[in-house]
């Protein structure tokens, strides 16, 4: 169901079927790429392991499933002041959809 914006939410689905973060975009890689950014990030993206992230979306029977991992980086130089040293940075691959049969 989507908001006057465009924007959707989807909801994280853990591996025991319970839900928990909310995020929200305009399409299904917006919020995986925001709910990959908390997970706990590998020193480089080469150490990275891709964890399965399964979202559904609110309001509908779809579970889009992606293959997410996070690392850290080095702040850019030119950025403000208030950010840190080391900033997580995320990617995420998607390897389909299904429905669920409730």
């Amino acid at each position: 169901m989507a908001r006057e914006d465009g924007k959707r939410n989807f909801v994280v689905r853990e591996p025991d079927g319970s839900e928990s973060s909310v995020f929200s975009g305009k399409y299904p890689r917006q919020a995986a790429m925001k709910a990959a950014r908390r997970l706990d990030p590998a020193p480089s993206e080469e150490d990275a392991d891709p964890e399965e992230l399964q979202l559904r979306e609110r309001g509908t029977d779809k579970v889009h499933i992606y293959e997410a991992w996070a690392w850290e980086e080095s702040a850019p130089e030119e950025g403000p002041d208030w950010l840190p040293d080391a900033v997580t940075e995320a990617n995420v691959s998607k390897q389909g959809i299904e429905h669920l049969d409730d």
